[in-house]
Formats: C-alpha cells, sequence, structure tokens
C-alpha cells in the first residue's frame, strides 16, 4: 500500500547508518519512512530519529513483524551476522530488503553498474562503502582493457566508522573483495580498510591501483569520467581526485563528501552508501512493486 504517493518503508537499526539513511528516506519523494528500529530507546540514533519525528521501535526485528501497517522496503543497517536471521523472518512476510551491511547474503547491487537488478531480488546487498566508491569506476575500466590485478584501498575518519561496521571488518574486506572481482571478471584482488584517527577527520577516499597492458590515457580518462558523473546522479559529493595512466598500470583515487544532513562532510563512507541505497528503492518505488495497490491511506 502507499502512503500518500509514497512507498512505506522502514529503517532496521539506529546507528551512524541507519539515522543518515531515514533522514535522506524524508528527503525522498517517493519513500516514506514510517519507523525507526532499535534496541534501546535510549540510544543516540533512537533519540535523534524522534527528534526528527520519525516513529520509532525499541524491540529490533520485533518492532516491525508487530508494526501495524505493513512496510514493502526494510532497510537493514544492523550488522552481517544478523543480516541473515533478518532475511530470513522478513522475507516470509514478503518484504523486499535493501542490506547495508557486508553479509553477502542478497544480489550485490551498484546502481551505475547493474542497478535494474533490484527489481528481480527480493534482498539487495550494498556491498560496502568502498564497494560503493571504487566498482563504478573499475568495472568501466576493466570493460576495454586487461587488467591483471586490482588493489582497492579505502580510507575512513574514526568518527565515521560505528561499532556495527567495526565488528564487520573481516566481513567487510571479504566482501568488498569478492564485489571487485564479480563486477571486473580480475581474479586477483586485494581490498585494505583504514580507519584514520586523524584530526581534522580525513574525507573519506578511496585509491585504485590496476597493473595490467595497454592501457592509454584518452581511453582511461573517459571511461573514469563517465563512471563518476552516473555515480554523481545520486551522490553529489563524489569526484576523482587522481587519474594518472601510464602502459602498464592505472592509479586512481576519488574522494566523497556529505552532501548534507546531519552527518559531517568528511563522513562521504555513510553518505555513499547510504544514497545507493535510498537510490535502488527509489527505482523500486517509481516502477512498482508486484502486490502494492495505488490506494492512499
Amino acid at each position: 500500500m502507499k502512503r500518500n504517493g509514497r512507498l512505506p518503508v522502514a529503517v532496521l537499526g539506529a546507528g551512524l547508518i541507519g539515522v543518515d539513511l531515514a533522514e535522506k528516506i524524508m528527503r525522498s519523494e517517493l519513500l516514506d519512512c514510517g519507523l525507526v528500529v532499535g534496541r534501546d530507546a535510549n540510544t543516540p540514533g533512537l533519540r535523534q530519529a524522534a527528534e526528527l519525528g520519525l516513529p520509532i521501535g525499541t524491540r529490533g526485528i520485533e518492532s516491525l513483524l508487530e508494526a501495524p501497517r505493513p512496510f514493502r522496503i526494510v532497510f537493514d543497517a544492523t550488522n552481517a551476522l544478523a543480516h541473515a536471521e533478518h532475511a530470513e523472518r522478513l522475507g516470509l512476510a514478503g518484504v523486499k530488503l535493501v542490506d547495508l551491511t557486508p553479509s553477502k547474503v542478497g544480489r550485490m547491487v551498484v546502481p551505475s553498474v547493474n542497478g535494474a537488478d533490484v527489481l528481480d531480488c527480493d534482498d539487495v546487498n550494498m556491498i560496502s562503502c568502498g564497494g560503493q566508491a571504487s566498482i563504478p569506476v573499475l568495472h568501466a575500466i576493466t570493460r576495454n582493457h586487461r587488467v591483471e590485478y586490482v588493489e582497492v584501498v579505502t580510507t575512513a575518519a574514526s568518527p565515521s566508522v560505528g561499532r556495527s561496521t567495526r565488528l564487520n571488518l573481516d566481513e567487510y574486506v571479504e566482501t568488498t573483495q569478492d564485489a571487485v572481482r564479480d563486477f571486473t571478471g580480475v581474479k586477483d584482488v586485494k581490498a585494505i580498510l583504514n580507519i584514520s584517527p586523524a584530526r581534522p577527520p580525513a574525507t573519506f577516499r578511496v585509491a585504485m591501483s590496476l597493473l595490467g597492458e595497454g592501457f592509454g590515457t584518452a581511453s582511461v580518462d573517459a571511461a573514469v569520467t563517465a563512471a563518476a558523473e552516473q555515480v554523481r546522479a545520486f551522490a553529489p559529493g563524489y569526484r576523482i581526485t587522481a587519474c594518472v595512466v601510464e602502459e602498464t598500470k592505472v592509479f586512481v583515487a576519488a574522494e566523497v563528501t556529505s552532501s548534507g544532513g546531519r552527518i559531517p562532510k568528511y563522513a562521504g563512507n555513510l553518505d555513499i552508501i547510504n544514497s545507493a541505497a535510498v537510490h535502488v528503492a527509489e527505482q523500486c518505488a517509481a516502477v512498482g512493486l508486484a502486490g502494492i495497490g495505488t490506494e492512499t491511506s
């Protein structure tokens, strides 16, 4: 059921990612954030959600399952281990999940690369912030160049990395590596995550190194530029800061700044994965999901 012409959705998890996600949903013309769920009413995230005027739940997934009105899409902003249970229980309830944990349970989606896939699966995995920032560029380069090795190094400011992300560091690295392999076809891949304690906090950035042969400056520059423009369609703070091309190697660096809201500008890691998640949910809302009526309530 649509509410006031917008699709009712909920956010499971009230950490750094969940609260920013809820605020982004509030700015959407297609989505209606009807519930933000955590486990403790006294946590900062749920207090912030309440201050925004959003309904909150304090019993985790039980709050969603017992909600008086159904939610067609639930954003899971908890942790990779918990997502497997959430996917099973919410799947039985006919809910479409957009997973912001590095669980690898659902189909991995990068909006500018395979965004249309979200219409055909019930569990969409957004990989990681590093994956969302790097894969569009890496996919574009590897489409027309022979690449034998890819290395992705992401750096995020310590204050922008929440507890759930810190619990999932191994999963973050493994999922990012697997996603790069899947989207590029390159088998030899290495992903590294740096959490920077620098003051002032460092802006989120990703450095990509590729080894291969036959790289050309014009062709690589064109691929990188086109990929960045596609990402900026939903994450305007994304920009390429370096692109160095040699015959056998390429180095590309990108930075992401937050596009507004309560999170600081340096927290581009939160901004890019949340912006990507909202974007794919809006795609679903725009075309309509099976079983959703046109009435309002």
